[in-house]
């Protein structure tokens, strides 16, 4: 397993060009991680929330300012040639393989640099081209390949060490819809063989379908950690029912409004310009029946209903903008008693 404890992360930076005066930027600030092989565990915030600092770190390209890093009992700072042998990095939108080099030569330099025995290297070459579905182009130049071929050779890539772990900082970014769902299928084929996998993402459709659990961070700070499903619910993100009414009238409209005030929500009625009515209700549970229920029982005729599943993303932005007016409604006071200081 790999483990974080009260990991940190600063960088000295300039404010105003390069005469300005430094600042301490915090990236990482007081992690408690856990990636357990045999899993998909996601990283995820919102942009500069901290996830590539702290893969970075993982990985052993950047040093941590304090805390520990530690894969199955070895400090990866003491011991970081040893950790290098059982973890590898593959980022997306980045260049990690060299163009001029055909497939099969970027995998061979890259075995030799994790000193790969050449019987070793010369089987799983070819066994990585397979997996990754590049043997008809082992022998072509990167630089003609397409950005799907090139980002299926860095998969292959970080492979060729057989590492124990392997971190994924958003893989598929920029891949076409097929190419990325065939990656999704080896990522998850990996975990099941028993690496840990450590995966960040903006596409978090590609989040729900991988990862068995999750933390969420947010100025590299901790904020919530679960499954999907798990967050979801503790955040109250809401299943969204809509059902067209071909009939409407008053009364249906107040039995609804009774119906969602029952719920503790509020129905969203909207008119049609075919002179239907949309109702829409939001809520942690499945309440599309009992909804259609009241409406027929109302006497309305349902012609469509559509039931929108609660969204990982909705989970991430109510955790994101809950910690934002903590930190506002704590900043409130501090800058009254700076006032009246002055």
């Amino acid at each position: 397993m790999i483990r974080t404890r009260a990991l940190r992360k600063t960088f000295r930076t300039r404010e105003k060009g390069l005469f300005g005066p430094r600042a301490v930027k915090t990236a990482v600030d007081g992690l408690d991680l856990e990636i357990p092989r045999g899993r998909v565990t996601g990283l995820l915030g919102l942009n500069g929330a901290g996830k590539t600092s702290t893969i970075k770190i993982l990985a052993t390209l950047l040093r941590p300012t304090s805390g520990t890093v530690t894969l199955d009992g070895l400090d990866v700072v003491e011991h970081a040639r040893e950790a290098r042998r059982r973890i590898n990095l593959i980022a997306g939108g980045e260049r990690m393989v060299y163009g001029k080099l055909t497939g099969a030569e970027n995998l061979r330099y890259f075995g030799h640099l994790y000193d790969v025995p050449n019987p070793v290297l010369r089987t799983r070459v070819g066994e990585l081209l397979e997996l990754v579905g590049l043997t008809d182009a082992a022998d072509t130049p990167v630089e003609r390949y397409s950005r799907g071929m090139t980002q299926r050779l860095s998969i292959a890539r970080g492979l060729i060490n057989d590492p124990a772990y392997l971190l994924l900082d958003e893989p598929t970014l920029g891949l076409d819809a097929p190419i990325a769902r065939d990656l999704r299928r080896v990522v998850a084929a990996l975990a099941a063989e028993g690496r840990g996998v450590l995966l960040t993402s903006h596409y978090l459709a590609e989040v729900e379908e991988l990862c068995e659990h999750v933390y969420v961070i947010s100025g590299g700070r901790h904020l919530a950690a679960g499954s999907p499903d798990a967050l979801k619910t503790a955040t109250g993100s809401h299943r969204s029912v809509r059902v067209t009414v071909t009939n409407p009238s008053p009364e249906l409209e107040e039995a609804v409004a009774r119906f969602a005030h029952g719920l503790g929500v509020r129905a969203e009625l909207t008119a049609t310009a075919e002179g239907a009515l949309l109702v829409g209700v939001r809520h942690p549970e499945d309440v599309a029946g009992p909804l259609a229920g009241a409406i027929v029982a109302a006497g309305g005729a349902i012609g469509g209903l559509e039931v929108t599943a609660a969204s990982l993303e909705d989970a991430i932005l109510a955790l994101t903008e809950d910690r934002a007016a903590q930190a506002a409604s704590a900043a409130a006071p501090a800058a009254a008693r700076a006032e009246v200081a002055a």
